[in-house]
């Protein structure tokens, strides 16, 4: 009787061990780093419908990124995906080089914000028919749902921003909505950032003051990858710099008291660590609800990095100091703990 109490011990003991059998208390209690499986970049983070989510690039040939995978989570640790919530045979003018996706719930409705195609044209104001190519489809487009898992359908039928302004290439868009409700669009690669209105049922841009679509906001080292949020009255702007493709990329942010600036670069606050990864940017924010609580969702690196498309999507803590600034972030390979809404 005492063996059989012996063996039943011991073979609770190897189900433990094993993970086959555990308590609560044996749950997986930060979200590692990365936090999703496979290759993706560009995430765009945040809450909907009192669960956090992520939608990120597919990282691949430009010719493969023909689609969008999204990701759920009750906890910041257990992820689901969501996969092909929108591909090319819903947005019939993409046909390549599907990009850094940024969502906006509206009423009943979810907007998802993408590029494609990765256009090449010239700056519209010096555009010549005459003399320059034609301009090619592509740019910053819209898919509409009404869930955000979708499946989504092209709310358009053609991108919202076609052309180049202010040397910016239509890529990399964020949607901020300011504290009066206004939604603004922040986009821009090639080093250039634009700022624009966006009118009430995201179907075009509302002129500006001086009569234009869009200002420009860039700031010092800026290459790509905007990001707006507010804190404490005050508007903060980070972007990416470097070379997407290298150990060159980081993030870098700036504080302004409008959403027009203007944008000082103050420092930059992720960058490569050789003891955890390189590459690290192209990131967004989340803010829990009714705290000071700040996240920094991004992709890196891993050492050693296969190729150019060896990225992955990423977790850590965001603190600030107490003028406001940034502090900068340490990658980990822990992640953060688990955290559920309220």
């Amino acid at each position: 009787m005492k063996l059989n109490k012996t063996l039943l011990f011991i073979s609770l003991l190897l189900l433990l061990v094993s993970g086959v059998f555990s308590p609560a208390s044996s749950q997986k209690l930060t979200s590692g780093n990365p936090v999703l499986k496979g290759r993706y970049a560009d995430p765009e983070g945040i809450i909907l419908n009192n669960e956090y989510w992520i939608f990120p690039t597919y990282s691949a040939k430009y010719e493969d990124q023909i689609y969008f995978d999204a990701f759920s989570s009750k906890d910041l640790v257990s992820w689901k995906k969501h996969p092909k919530i929108v591909d090319t045979s819903a947005i019939k003018w993409a046909k390549k080089a599907m990009w850094a996706p940024c969502i906006v719930q509206k009423g009943k409705k979810y907007f998802l914000f993408f590029s494609a195609n990765d256009i090449q044209t010239p700056d519209r104001s010096s555009w010549n028919p005459k003399t320059d190519r034609e301009d090619q489809i592509g740019g910053i487009g819209i898919g509409v749902a009404d869930k955000p898992e979708g499946p989504y359908k092209d709310y358009l039928g053609k991108p919202l921003i076609g052309k180049v302004f202010n040397k910016a290439q239509p890529i990399d868009q964020f949607v901020f909505k300011d504290k009066d409700n206004q939604y603004y669009i922040i986009y821009g690669g090639w080093g250039h950032c634009n700022i624009g209105k966006l009118n009430k049922d995201f179907t075009a841009l509302t002129s500006l003051e001086d009569g234009k679509q869009v200002k420009e906001i860039t700031p010092k080292g800026y290459v790509e990858g905007p990001v707006m949020f507010l804190r404490n009255g005050k508007y903060y702007l980070m972007w990416s710099e470097g070379n997407w493709t290298d150990e060159t990329y980081k993030v870098a942010y700036a504080i302004a008291d409008t959403p027009f600036g203007p944008f000082d670069k103050k420092e930059t606050i992720l960058v490569a660590d050789p003891a955890v990864a390189t590459g690290a940017g192209h990131h967004s924010v989340i803010n829990i609800p009714n705290t000071d609580e700040w996240y920094i969702v991004y992709h890196r690196r891993p050492i050693p990095n296969v190729d150019r498309d060896h990225r992955e999507v990423c977790i850590d803590k965001m603190y600030f100091n107490k003028d406001g600034s940034i502090k900068n972030v340490k990658m980990t390979f822990e992640g953060v703990s688990r955290k559920t809404l309220k």
